[in-house]
Parts: C-alpha cells; structure tokens; sequence
C-alpha cells in the first residue's frame, strides 16, 4: 500500500465504495471496519484516503501482515536450479521457490512523448510525483488531463491556496455525475471460480466491456467535485491541446494551447494517467529476469494463475490486466487475484 502512502494527495477522496475491500474471505471487510467503529458505509462515503489508509492498518493487524522493512534491489532466477534470489538494499539475499510481483501502478506513469518534447525539462510532473500541496498557495498551474484525477488535483490546488489553476484535455469535459460501478463488483468475484473468463471472451465483447467502464470510469466525474470547482481561480479549456511552452526570464512558463490561448503558469502537472511496461520495474530490470520474461505490449505473458513464462513467478495488480481485464488496475481485484494464486501455490507444493 505504499503507492497509497507516497504517491496520493491528502484529502484526495475514492472513487470505490465500502464493497471494494480487500478480504478474500470476505471477513475483513470495510462494511465490517466500519461497524466495528460504530458507523455505517452512509457515514464514511466516499472514503477519504485518511479512512483507506486506518482500514488497510486495521486489516493489517486482523491478518497479522508484518512486511519486511526493506526493499528489492533485484530479482535473479536460476535456471539451473529453479530458484529466485531477491537482493535487498541492505545487501541481504532472500531465496525462493516462488515470487509473487505486485507492482500496481508506481513504476508505469505514462507522460506522452508529444508533451515531453515540448515542455522544458525539469518543468513538470506527473500526478503521482506531485502530492505535495504544501507549497502550492499563490501559484498558478496548468494540469493537461480531463480525467478524475486531473479535476481532484485542480480542486485540492485550489483549496490549497494556488492562484489559478488551469485544466487544459483534448476532447469535451466529463459529465459530474455518479459512476454506476454496482455491475464490476459480480463480475470480479466471478473470476475466482473462471480465471480464463476475460482472455475467452471475443474481442468484440472485450471492447464492449472496456467500452463500459471507460464510460463510468473516464466519462464522469463524481458529483461532490463540482461545488469544489466552482471558483473563478480555476478555468477549464476543453478541446484544447498544449502547443509550445517556453520558460520566460522570469521563471515563469509561457504556454499556448491549440486554441491560440496563451497563459503564464508556474507549474505543469500532468494528468496522464497509467501505461504499463513491465521493463520500467526497477529490481526486474537490475537482475536478469527481463531477458527470460515472455511480455506482450509492456505486459507480462500471464497464465490462468497469473504465472509468467518463467516458472514459478507471478505477477499480478495492473500488469494483469491484459490478460485478467481491465479492473485488475483497481483494488477490488486484489482479493480475487489473491485466491487464484493462492491456489496455485497450494496445488504446487
């Protein structure tokens, strides 16, 4: 959960409801949490990241989780003996039979190659390295997206004092309207019992239903951002595409969108969402287990399991997605991918 620690703004609220939890046997639920703390999901909806974050130490504590205090360095396999070898920064060596790989989403922010080359390097951030909104008050700010996150940060920024914010995306902005999610919930848990349901489907029914929740997911935005957004300090320019932008003597940037519109910003924060390429994990491309991988558009070539190509490793969270479907980018997966890999390593011991 430290993507969830590190990478997320305070005061950022979920998009997902109490049913997304993280128990596969469905015991430690939120809806149980929260009973437990004398509430109902009607008082704590929509979660704020502060609640998230006191639920995952709860059910931390219930399943008796204690992470190892470290991270991987690299991550070898011998061939020869089928064994994997995880270095620690601390120079520890851990081995083993079986490795399971969960990188969500922290190693693949995708920053188009379109924007890069025009923005001053050094110049801008993706949304997940820019959670810090301590300083923000008096800025201005240009955010290129026209998704929820890009529309949370402008209204977070402006809470935080900035002096403008500006929120410039290609096409026509989201509706504010509740997303329906109601329909993921049946289909996810299904998976448990049929993990090869989404890779047998056609292609059409796999565009249908990727169709579907970019709707809900990419065509609204929830509701109880508009009064937060309802401010002369923030103006959206739908349509639009960033043209050039150049550092000017004084610091500032001088931006021009498509439109012809030119404005003066202190910072650029890019909304751009997520794009996995596998290559970008930091301990997999420092040990030699790249070379050995069979991978698919960034993805990692998955089982039925979740297993790769190389024996005895699995890798799951959003790299699955390709071969799982789309909504093991979301957390209400986890549970479901923790019972089919859980399975397999019982049926392998």
């Amino acid at each position: 959960m430290e993507f969830w620690r590190s990478n997320m703004p305070k005061g950022m609220l979920l998009r997902s409801a109490c049913d997304w939890h993280l128990d596969p046997e469905n015991i430690d639920t939120i809806e149980s949490y929260v009973a437990g703390i004398g509430q109902t999901p009607a008082d704590v909806e929509p979660l704020s990241l502060d609640f998230y974050h006191s639920y995952v130490e709860w059910f931390q504590m219930r399943k008796g989780i204690a992470p190892h205090p470290d991270y991987i360095e690299r991550l070898d396999y011998q061939s020869s003996s089928g064994h994997f070898v995880a270095t620690t920064t601390t120079h520890e060596n851990i081995q083993a039979n079986r490795v399971v790989i969960a990188p969500g989403f922290k190693y693949f922010p995708n920053i188009p190659d379109e924007l890069r080359s025009k923005l001053p390097e050094g110049r801008y951030a993706h949304t997940c390295g820019y959670v810090d909104f301590s300083n923000a008050s008096g800025k201005r700010f240009l955010i290129i997206g026209g998704r929820q996150s890009a529309f949370e940060w402008a209204a977070l920024l402006s809470e935080a004092g900035a002096s403008e914010v500006h929120l410039s995306h290609r096409h026509d902005s989201p509706s504010f309207e509740t997303s329906d999610w109601s329909w993921v919930k049946p289909i996810v848990d299904s998976i448990a019992e049929n993990p090869a349901w989404f890779r047998n489907l056609s292609q059409a029914e796999k565009d249908e239903m990727n169709r579907r929740l970019w709707s809900e997911g990419r065509l609204k935005i929830e509701p109880w951002l508009k009064p937060r957004l309802s401010t002369d300090k923030v103006k959206i320019w739908p349509r639009t595409q960033l043209a050039s932008c150049i550092e000017t003597a004084n610091d500032d940037l001088s931006v021009q969108l498509s439109d012809g519109a030119e404005i003066n910003v202190d910072e650029i924060i890019l909304a751009t969402g997520y794009k996995v390429n596998i290559s970008n994990v930091p301990y997999l491309s420092a040990g030699n287990l790249l070379a050995q991988l069979e991978t698919k558009n960034g993805c990692p070539v998955l089982n039925e399991s979740f297993e790769t190509s190389i024996p005895g490793l699995f890798i799951t969270s959003m790299p699955a997605a390709q071969d799982f479907g789309p909504f093991f980018g979301f957390t209400i997966a986890a549970r479901v991918s923790a019972q089919i890999i859980c399975d397999a390593l019982r049926n392998s011991i």
